[in-house]
């Protein structure tokens, strides 16, 4: 079912992020780690669907989608960068992405923080987040997403790794198996993958090599 809701606000996260707060349907339910079909309610675009996860909690009286913008591409996510409050966008039956079954560690690349937002906020509303552990990759220091509000939430078991400047505040180098075995304690935790799809192949192979069960580890398929 198609519902078309009002874009109520616009945040600018980083240099290039925006978080879309907008009017919830009623009766619109969802499951932290799930996503939903979004297109632009403009003429031409309707019918240009793009998977984006919920970043909001379901108790949250609005849907909140924190999108990363591609500006050198002619497409959905550039559109949506010239969207201001009260244009509108569509979005249609949810859909599991990253379902969330227990303590574990969180890795991520990039715009794949977005799936582990609302899973990570809904564990901290329940006071549940002593045993997650959260590693996020990206290019550089000013594309972390939401950086301050994570390492909020997970003080030192927020590790941020850099890849392609050398930053003075957090890891540099890459999520490999190396850093895998210096930074895991427990490989019989559940492992949770969003990124590029190379990235989470690779840190997959690598984990059930280290020792992970491959039933442990949840990524989108």
């Amino acid at each position: 079912m198609e519902h078309k809701i009002k874009i109520k606000a616009i945040e600018q996260v980083t240099h290039n992020v925006k978080r879309f707060q907008c009017e919830k349907p009623e009766g619109y339910d969802f499951v932290p780690g799930q996503a939903t079909e979004v297109s632009i309610n403009k003429k031409g675009w309707e019918e240009e669907r793009r998977p984006f996860t919920f970043t909001s909690l379901n108790t949250s009286p609005y849907l909140e989608f924190t999108i990363k913008m591609y500006k050198d591409h002619a497409g959905v996510t550039n559109e949506l960068n010239t969207l201001v409050p009260g244009d509108e966008l569509i979005v249609r039956d949810v859909w599991g992405a990253i379902e969330y079954k227990g303590p574990g560690y969180f890795i991520a690349g990039g715009a794949g923080i977005t799936p582990f937002i609302a899973i990570l906020r809904q564990l901290k509303k329940e006071n549940n987040l002593d045993d997650s552990k959260l590693f996020f990759s990206n290019k550089t220091d000013r594309d972390i997403i939401l950086e301050n509000e994570l390492s909020s939430m997970l003080g030192k078991n927020a590790i941020y790794i850099i890849t392609r400047e050398h930053s003075k505040k957090h890891q540099n180098g890459f999520i490999n198996e190396q850093f895998l075995r210096d930074y895991i304690d427990d490989f019989g935790k559940h492992f949770y993958l969003c990124g590029p799809p190379k990235m989470v192949e690779a840190v997959k192979d690598c984990l059930v090599k280290l020792g992970a069960s491959p039933e442990a580890v949840v990524f989108e398929k």
